[in-house]
């Protein structure tokens, strides 16, 4: 665990000693909920109006664009040599892809969880368990799609084709979790794909902690949890196997 704890550690360092990373992760998701918030205005009906509605989609959006970015790291450690130096060392694949992972949850949790000092200011009733629950929710959603994002990079030689290939992958699983819009008034086929989408279990879960009395229409907290977790294990487990079978590209 040394080796994992050292990697996250590096993750956290090199974060916070690139400033416009945290602009770039935190600031369009933020602009994204203000126009869309103050844009459906009245015409969105939604417990609480539309900014109450979109800000838990919008925390999402943040934990999403923090697993992108450090994730990139990967290509970028592979391109410095970091990454060769890391793989000849008797550090085990599951070490190397815990340490990397668990430096991107980190960040998305830093990152997403900053933005629940908000929660009062919406209209959600404040309750410590409400904020601990959200907390833990943030936690295994980021840890999810940072070992999502780590199992793409680890095969991809460039920045460019990540980002092509996470916007395919992670954009859509976004918009169809009902960070943008209900399940409830969609077709009966999108409400299908709806519920087999793992982001759509941990916004739920979400909603559901920061306002359980809007959220009965939405699955159970408990069922939520469990398939985030689930989802959790699944992108660290192909994490691991992408490291023991397939060398990085150098």
């Amino acid at each position: 665990m040394t080796v994992a704890f050292a990697l996250a550690r590096r993750e956290l360092v090199r974060f916070f000693r690139q400033p416009s990373r945290i602009v770039g992760a935190v600031a369009p998701p933020l602009l994204v909920w203000l126009l869309m918030g103050f844009g459906f205005g009245s015409s969105f009906r939604a417990p609480g109006g539309s900014l109450a509605y979109f800000f838990p989609g919008t925390i999402l959006l943040v934990v999403l664009f923090a697993s992108i970015f450090s994730t990139i790291s990967v290509i970028e450690d592979r391109r410095e040599g970091f990454l060769q130096g890391v793989l000849v060392s008797p550090a085990h694949p599951f070490e190397i892809a815990l340490g990397k992972v668990m430096g991107g949850t980190l960040l998305g949790l830093l990152q997403g969880g900053s933005l629940l000092l908000l929660v009062p200011f919406l209209g959600f009733p404040w309750r410590s368990l409400a904020f601990l629950e959200a907390i833990g929710i943030l936690c295994l959603v980021a840890f999810a799609l940072t070992g999502l994002g780590f199992a793409i990079a680890w095969s991809l030689e460039s920045t460019q084709g990540f980002h092509s290939v996470m916007n395919l992958f992670l954009l859509p699983m976004w918009l169809l979790s009902g960070a943008f819009f209900p399940m409830a008034g969609a077709a009966p086929w999108l409400r299908v794909v709806m519920s087999l989408d793992p982001l759509t279990y941990g916004l739920a879960a979400l909603r559901r902690g920061l306002d359980p009395a809007g959220s009965a229409d939405l699955p159970s907290f408990g069922l939520s949890a469990l398939v985030t977790l689930g989802f959790g294990v699944l992108t660290m487990a192909i994490s691991v196997i992408v490291v023991e079978r397939k060398p990085a590209p150098s």
